[in-house]
């Protein structure tokens, strides 16, 4: 009886810490406070709040879920959470956006995996126009490709006159601006086949060639990643974006030509990737335990390391509990 307990125990304690959801952790790098937006369902804890320069924020989605990222910049909220936005202004009149949308704002957009081993998928969108530089990196040990995508570029600089919003602080896209079927893949142009780049996307994907630029990019701006936590960062640096690469660069493959695989492909790997038992890593590495101690680790990894050594714990209880 008692080995029987312990055996659903166990099996518990692994799907628990397989099917935690995600960890979404906020960076902000700009030179000044940014506003995070959230739109998603189901709705997590908040749907927009301040993050001041060099401050991070950190907040846990569920499996399933699905929805997008953005910052907001020279925001004025007064004591009540009443305002407004200079650029990705989510049209709430509120710090809380509440469902609402914005144009002209680079995206992160994510769906997770609905269960354990299922993939989760992500991207960095300027399909409805741009306003700052970001990077999505997965971590937490997840598995698969797990490449970092991004658009590091101040495409604010290059904007042509006629996508330019307000005071030059956003871009917007050539569907928000001229609002034509060709442009926005509606209509006749609503398939991949119809709908093809412009001048305009193609120049937002000569900038940030791992973004998508137009609504049929997926082939080389949608990444899967399984089992991660994921870290997006505004205003990252370029040196974030070269650790980035050097860390792509490490697990793609060569052909007879010396070309590497093309990143997002079927064949490449990106930064990020983990693989082996989680007993096999606490035994290996007990690294997670001092940051533990100093408070350095993330609150998933956290609870993922102890579920694992409870689950080891009782493993071992069961062989002896035999013998």
């Amino acid at each position: 009886m008692a080995s029987s307990l312990n055996i659903i125990f166990i099996t518990l304690l692994l799907h628990l810490s397989q099917a935690k959801g995600a960890t979404f952790t906020f960076v902000n790098k700009c030179s000044q406070t940014i506003w995070p937006a959230i739109l998603g369902s189901p709705e997590l804890e908040t749907t927009g709040f301040e993050l001041k320069k060099s401050g991070s924020r950190a907040f846990q989605a569920p499996t399933g879920w699905s929805g997008r990222f953005w910052g907001r910049t020279g925001c004025n909220f007064d004591e009540t959470g009443h305002g407004s936005c200079q650029t990705g202004d989510c049209g709430s009149g509120q710090l809380e956006c509440n469902g609402a949308g914005a144009t002209a704002a680079t995206l992160a957009e994510f769906t997770l995996g609905s269960g354990s081993g299922s993939m989760d998928f992500y991207d960095v969108s300027l399909v409805d126009g741009y306003n700052l530089p970001m990077l999505v990196v997965p971590g937490g040990g997840g598995s698969g490709q797990c490449a970092s995508t991004g658009c590091l570029e101040d495409i604010n600089q290059r904007c042509p006159a006629e996508l330019r919003a307000g005071s030059g602080g956003a871009c917007r896209s050539a569907c928000d601006v001229f609002n034509t079927p060709e442009y926005c893949c509606k209509g006749e142009y609503g398939s991949p086949a119809t709908c093809k780049p412009s001048a305009y996307s193609q120049a937002f994907k000569s900038a940030c060639p791992k973004s998508y630029s137009y609504a049929y990019d997926d082939a080389t701006s949608t990444f899967t990643c399984t089992a991660a936590d994921y870290v997006i960062t505004f205003c990252p640096s370029h040196s974030s974006q070269k650790s980035s690469k050097s860390d792509d660069a490490t697990s793609t493959t060569t052909d007879d030509s010396g070309s590497g695989s093309e990143p997002g492909s079927e064949t490449g790997t990106g930064a990020g990737t983990g693989s082996g038992s989680v007993q096999e890593a606490i035994l290996a590495d007990g690294s997670w335990l001092a940051d533990l101690a100093t408070g350095d680790s993330s609150p998933s990894a956290t609870v993922q390391a102890l579920l694992a050594v409870i689950v080891v714990h009782l493993a071992v209880s069961l062989v002896l509990f035999q013998l």
